[in-house]
């Protein structure tokens, strides 16, 4: 299992919200039960934090989802943009590297030692800031930000979980901004990684074909004042990238 909070507080600077210090919030009952190896524990950080390797689980894909996201914010970031759960491979550093004078790029992670992974990754620099949050409870106002992001978040929560996110998501990006999720799809019938993929998902990603089944717009509170969402698949189907515009 992975080091206490308080352990990592000497290299880890966690923002707060301003007020009264929330108690850092528990590691979810599905993260520990189900994805223990792959975030929580140390040995798992040190396996999956190799590009190569994140590129591999995807298909070969990484770089070319990672950049669809990219390239909905242009060369220079001057906004505030919220990235909901660490990534591993170089996604964050690529969207620290486009932050502009004005820009902000605020992480948030349940997991202590996924922030503190991506500590190491990233270079000082007063634009980015890291915050031990649960994803479907955060502390940020409403309408702090002009763009949320989610990669490949939503195939990993339980379904009550995931509506719990991205009604949080919609709560904390300003009218006007947009949130950005990148994630699993139903491959096309002719894809042939659709068998192989459906195995894969129900022996390691139990909540991941909830995605295969159901839009993510359907996790979407019914009160949601949305003015676009605009979606596209790749590689046969296999995922999707869907902006919400508010």
């Amino acid at each position: 299992m992975p080091p206490s909070a308080p352990s990592l507080a000497a290299h880890l600077p966690l923002e707060q919200p301003p007020g009264a210090t929330p108690a850092p919030p528990a590691i979810p009952d599905y993260l520990q039960d189900v994805y223990w190896w792959a975030y929580l524990h140390p040995n798992g950080v040190r396996l999956f934090e190799r590009q190569w390797l994140v590129n591999l689980i995807l298909w070969g894909n990484f770089s070319r989802l990672r950049d669809a996201v990219l390239a909905e914010f242009g060369t220079a970031i001057n906004q505030r943009i919220l990235q909901i759960a660490c990534v591993y491979g170089d996604f964050t550093q690529r969207i620290a590297a486009r932050l502009g004078a004005q820009g902000r790029l605020d992480v948030v992670d349940v997991a202590p030692i996924q922030l503190a992974n991506l500590r190491r990754k990233l270079p000082p620099d007063p634009r980015i800031h890291l915050h031990q949050q649960d994803a479907s409870a955060l502390h940020f106002a409403d309408a702090s930000f002009d763009a949320t992001l989610l990669f490949f978040l939503l195939h990993e929560q339980p379904a009550a979980v995931r509506r719990a996110t991205l009604a949080e998501a919609l709560r904390v990006t300003r009218p006007g901004g947009k949130i950005v999720i990148v994630d699993y799809h139903k491959p096309s019938p002719g894809n042939p990684l659709r068998y192989l993929m459906t195995g894969v998902l129900k022996a390691l990603e139990p909540f991941a074909l909830d995605l295969w089944e159901q839009e993510i717009a359907t996790y979407l509170p019914t009160d949601s004042a949305l003015v676009a969402l605009a979606k596209s698949t790749s590689f046969g189907g296999l995922y999707q990238k869907v902006v919400i515009s508010l």
